[in-house]
């Protein structure tokens, strides 16, 4: 089966998987990702973290964003500034005012200044014990992490519910690996021996 194939049936797959989960502990779920918290402390020079908006049934990461801020992080939201194009990200604090950006999902405004994230927690159809994400198809993370990664160093951080683990994320040469994965059960470090 053609990589393309593989994971256009694990995207649909996934997709439902992530509604059942979704419908289970949308209550529950963001302030068990709040209590958690990050495995790594903010630091000077060091101390941007990019959350998202919930799009559709994504878990939400909202109440964790505000923790982090009381913990000394500046958190920022993704924009995405069109097809095959790694994301812009401007700073925003719990709280304040957005606006719609592409397909709906709440921006900064843009008066707020530009981020470059330090940590980077991403949004996931799927991951597994590899570190590898599926995600909508678009690569919008994919290319911002080679951009960011590139610069300098990152840690991207998975955010899903738990439900949303399969056995093999279909991936490519392309496809990013993820730092950690954070969901409501647990925070874990992928194993990149297998």
């Amino acid at each position: 089966m053609k990589l393309e194939d593989w994971k256009k049936a694990a995207r649909a797959d996934a997709m439902v998987r992530r509604t059942k989960a979704h419908a289970a502990a949308e209550a529950t779920a963001p302030l068990a990702l709040a209590e958690r918290g990050l495995p790594i402390a903010p630091a000077a020079g060091r101390s941007y973290v990019s959350g998202f908006f919930p799009y559709q049934t994504e878990i939400d990461v909202r109440p964790l964003l505000t923790r982090l801020a009381g913990e000394g992080w500046t958190p920022c939201l993704p924009i995405v500034l069109g097809a095959n194009l790694p994301l812009d990200f401007r700073r925003w604090y719990p709280g304040e005012p957005t606006i719609p950006g592409k397909w709906k999902i709440p921006v900064p405004l843009p008066d707020q200044p530009m981020a470059e994230p330090d940590v980077l927690l991403v949004p996931m159809l799927a991951f597994d014990r590899l570190g590898y994400r599926l995600g909508y198809g678009g690569g919008f993370y994919d290319r911002t992490l080679q951009k960011l990664r590139a610069q300098k160093p990152v840690t991207a951080i998975g955010v899903a519910y738990a439900a949303q683990e399969m056995e093999t994320v279909p991936h490519g040469e392309f496809d990013q690996p993820l730092d950690c994965i954070l969901t409501e059960q647990e925070l874990f470090q992928p194993d990149f021996t297998g």
